[in-house]
């Protein structure tokens, strides 16, 4: 019988000609890292043993990139301990991405730091990101990553997968947020538990590497333990750009069994937003835009939409026009690179001409790390992946999630509405 894409992976890590859903296996990761979030606590449990030493210093990887610039004395020591750490351990200094160079999870496929079919392990749930290239990315708590610094292993039990399919185009102003807020709707925030989702069909050729991302990303939402899209000709030239060929192809075989199938036609599908306090409460953007939602704050970046295409995306509806007043539009992107490329290509003078602020690259408001957090009975529109009661501030403050297109024109509107009647109002 035929492997699913996690299967296949999983068989040759752990050197088995073939796994099966439920069966543990224990593998070496490829990659493995941490951040300022939850990396000291890893080091204070690496160190409760005695001489302790990494199995692998050139496989860590270290970002600083949630308390990002610090916001308080505990967040600059927690750099300090970073530091120290990678230090004294002899971890590549290749492999230190420090305060202001970005998203771990972006950072690791905008520099091809890994590759289709490799396995990759960190101290952030939202690992499962870098499945837009192919990976198998997942997140771990801190004492289980001190034991994989300890013995470069850890075990996993083999996930039975979920395939969708999407076929069709993307409607105007649609994006690949729409389509992980229709599988929240589908599955809600437990219907996807421990398992692989994988995506398929003719609707991926339309989707670049930043959409893929956030595909995989908001899987997290639905309860998945990793995420991944096989390879294409959109994978291998994303590789080949960086002067990296011959891509391994992870490929699921043809006879590959999956607990359960689910299609997503793309050009049937609108603009959607997820209503407080949960990422299933989905709803059409129509459906809020009628009900005359005033926000107080906006935001683009995150993990989950904070790249070029997210940025250009909302550039093209902020053109010519301005915040509306009394709303805060920020907008953070993912990583230095992304935000080099759009002063060259204008995007941020057309949000600032618009109004808006744009920030250094880190995970920005989405954990409510100071930056952007919300009062009292303050409404916030966002294109991170979370609207938990207190995520971004006040426990009484209610957040939205939706596309960055949707942010953007809700930006200009001072409500939450459908972007594409923001772009009716310019023809």
């Amino acid at each position: 019988m035929g492997m699913t894409m996690a299967e296949k992976i999983l068989a040759r890590a752990a050197g088995l000609d073939e796994v099966k859903p439920g069966v543990i296996v224990e593998i070496e990761p490829d990659l493995v890292l941490t951040h300022d979030h939850q990396g000291p606590m890893t080091i204070r449990e690496f160190r409760k043993f005695e001489s302790a030493a990494l199995w692998d210093p050139e496989r860590l990887i270290i970002f600083m990139d949630h308390r990002t610039p610090t916001q308080s004395i505990i967040a600059a020591e927690n750099h300090q301990i970073l530091r120290r750490f990678a230090s004294e351990q002899g971890v590549n200094p290749e492999h230190i991405f420090d305060v202001g160079q970005g998203i771990c999870h972006d950072i690791l496929a905008e520099r091809r730091i890994t590759k289709p079919g490799e396995i990759v392990v960190g101290t952030d749930s939202h690992t499962m990101t870098i499945g837009g290239v192919g990976v198998f990315g997942i997140g771990i708590g801190s004492s289980e990553m001190a034991a994989i610094w300890l013995r470069g292993k850890l075990w996993l039990k083999t996930p039975a997968s979920i395939k969708v399919i999407l076929t069709g185009e993307l409607r105007q102003c649609a994006g690949s947020k729409d389509i992980t807020l229709e599988m929240l709707k589908r599955l809600g925030t437990d219907g996807a538990t421990y398992r692989a989702i994988e995506f398929h069909g003719n609707g991926l050729t339309g989707l670049n590497i930043d959409q893929r991302m956030t595909l995989c990303n908001m899987c997290l939402e639905m309860g998945a333990k990793v995420a991944m899209v096989p390879v294409d000709d959109v994978t291998c030239n994303f590789y080949e750009s960086y002067g990296i060929g011959n891509i391994e192809s992870a490929q699921p075989d043809y006879n590959a069994v999956y607990e359960r199938e689910i299609t997503i036609e793309l050009d049937k599908l609108y603009s959607l937003v997820a209503a407080p306090s949960s990422p299933q409460n989905v709803v059409s953007a129509r459906e809020i835009d009628l009900q005359n939602i005033t926000i107080d704050q906006a935001l683009i970046g995150t993990c989950t939409n904070g790249r070029l295409t997210d940025l250009r995306e909302a550039a093209k509806l902020m053109k010519g026009r301005k915040v509306h007043p009394g709303v805060r539009f920020l907008i953070v992107p993912a990583t230095q690179k992304i935000l080099e490329q759009a002063l060259d290509e204008g995007l941020v003078q057309t949000f600032v001409q618009a109004g808006a602020m744009v920030g250094v690259p880190c995970c920005g408001p989405c954990g409510g790390y100071g930056m952007g957090a919300l009062a009292e009975d303050e409404v916030c529109v966002t294109a991170g992946s979370r609207n938990f009661i207190g995520r971004l501030g006040s426990p009484r403050a209610n957040i939205y999630l939706a596309s960055p297109a949707t942010v953007a024109a809700s930006a200009i509107a001072g409500k939450i509405v459908d972007p594409v009647n923001i772009v009716k109002e310019a023809e």
